[in-house]
C-alpha cells in the first residue's frame, strides 16, 4: 500500500474528526464548518511533518530523543541552581527564563547527539561495552540472471558465501515469464532456474524467503531490486555487469559470479602441462581446440588428428582477448622407451 494512500485516509479521518468534535462539543469549537476546517488543517500539517521527515531515521529518533532528555536535564540544573533567583518575584519573567533555558539546552542537546556517532556514547559510560548477542544473518538477494545461471547453487553448497537466501515476488515474477517464454533456450533456462530454487527450498540447510514487497515508484526490475536490497541491507548477487555499477553507485554491495569465477580460475603459465581432450580442428593446419572446465579455449598444434581423443600438452603462450585468454600449446612427445 502506497504511503499516500494512508496519509490521505489519515487526512479524511481527522477532517471527519474535527466535524464530529463541532457537532458533539460546540462549546470548544463553533459550528461545523469551523470544526471540519481545524479537523483538516491539524492532519495536513501532521502529513507535511511526516513528508519533511522522510529521511529521518529511527536511529536520529533515538539520539534527537536523547538529547532532548540530556538538554533538559541541564536546563532543569542550572534553573535550580540559584543563578536567576533575582527574578524569582517576577513570574512572568521567570517563566520566560525557564522557557529560554530549555529550547537552548534542549536545542543544543539534540544537535550534539543527532552529530555524535555511537562511539561517543561510550564517553558516557567509559569502561562498558555494548555488544550484540549474535551477529545479524547475512541477507543476499538474488536477480534473475544469477537464478537463470544456477551456479549460485554451487557456491551455497560449498559455503563459499553463506547468508539467508531472499527473492523478492517481482524477480519469480520476471522468471516466471522466461520460464513461460516461446523461445526454446530462455524456456529451459527459466525453468532450470526455477527447479534450482525448489532444490534450496528444500535443503534444510538454507534458508530461502519469498519477500512480497514490491517497489511502486520503481518501474525497471533493477530498480526496484536495488531499493529494496538497500531497505533491507542486503547483498545483491548477480551476473549482470551493469547491476553491479548501479549498485556501486546506490551504495549497495554486490557479489558477481562472473567476478568469483575468475578469481578462482587456475593460473596458468608457459611451461605447464596439462591433459585436454580435443573437441574439433582449429583454422590452421594440424591444429586442435579443447576446453578446459572453466571454458577457456586452448589451441593445441599438431593435435588434428587426436580429436575426441585425451593428449597430454605443454603451455607455451596465453593470448588476452576481449572475451577472455586463449592458451597456445603443444604437444608433447611421448618420452622414449
Amino acid at each position: 500500500m502506497s504511503l499516500w494512500v494512508i496519509r490521505i485516509f489519515y487526512l479524511i479521518l481527522c477532517t471527519l474528526a474535527g466535524y464530529a468534535v463541532s457537532q458533539y462539543r460546540p462549546d470548544v469549537i463553533q459550528g461545523g464548518f469551523y470544526g471540519t476546517l481545524i479537523g483538516f488543517g491539524l492532519g495536513g500539517v501532521m502529513v507535511g511533518l511526516d513528508h519533511m521527515l522522510k529521511g529521518f531515521s529511527l536511529r536520529a529518533f533515538s539520539a534527537a530523543t536523547f538529547g532532548l532528555f540530556v538538554g533538559t536535564l541541564v536546563a532543569w540544573m542550572v534553573d535550580a541552581s540559584g543563578l536567576f533567583i533575582w527574578v524569582e518575584e517576577d513570574f512572568r519573567t521567570r517563566w520566560l527564563v525557564r522557557l529560554g533555558l530549555f529550547l537552548a539546552f534542549s536545542y543544543l542537546g539534540m544537535v550534539l547527539a543527532m552529530r555524535s556517532n555511537k562511539e561517543d556514547f561510550s564517553l558516557l559510560i567509559p569502561y562498558v561495552r555494548f555488544k550484540a548477542n549474535r551477529v545479524p544473518d547475512e541477507i543476499l538477494m538474488l536477480d534473475t540472471s544469477v537464478i537463470v545461471d544456477g551456479r549460485v547453487e554451487a557456491l551455497l553448497e560449498s559455503r563459499l558465501i553463506e547468508g539467508i537466501v531472499v527473492v523478492p515476488q517481482f524477480i519469480l515474477q520476471e522468471l516466471q515469464t522466461i520460464a513461460d517464454s516461446h523461445h526454446e533456450l530462455k524456456r529451459q533456462r527459466g525453468r532450470r532456474g526455477l527447479e534450482m530454487l525448489n532444490r534450496l527450498q528444500r535443503n534444510p540447510r538454507f534458508e530461502i524467503k519469498v519477500h512480497e514487497a514490491d517497489v511502486p515508484e520503481e518501474v525497471r526490475v533493477d530498480s526496484k531490486l536495488l531499493r529494496l536490497a538497500r531497505t533491507l541491507d542486503a547483498r545483491v548477487v548477480t551476473n549482470d555487469y551493469n547491476l553491479g555499477q548501479m549498485a556501486a553507485l546506490n551504495g549497495v554491495e554486490c557479489i558477481n559470479l562472473h567476478q568469483v569465477a575468475q578469481a578462482l580460475k587456475p593460473i596458468i603459465l608457459p611451461g605447464d602441462l596439462l591433459t585436454l581432450r580435443m573437441i574439433r580442428e582449429g583454422k590452421e593446419k594440424g591444429q586442435g581446440i579443447g576446453y578446459l572446465p572453466d571454458g577457456t579455449m586452448v589451441v593445441v598444434n599438431d593435435a588434428s588428428h587426436s580429436i575426441g581423443k585425451e593428449v597430454d600438452l605443454q603451455v607455451q603462450s596465453l593470448l588476452q582477448t576481449g572475451a577472455g585468454v586463449i592458451i597456445f600449446a603443444d604437444r608433447c612427445q611421448p618420452k622414449a622407451a
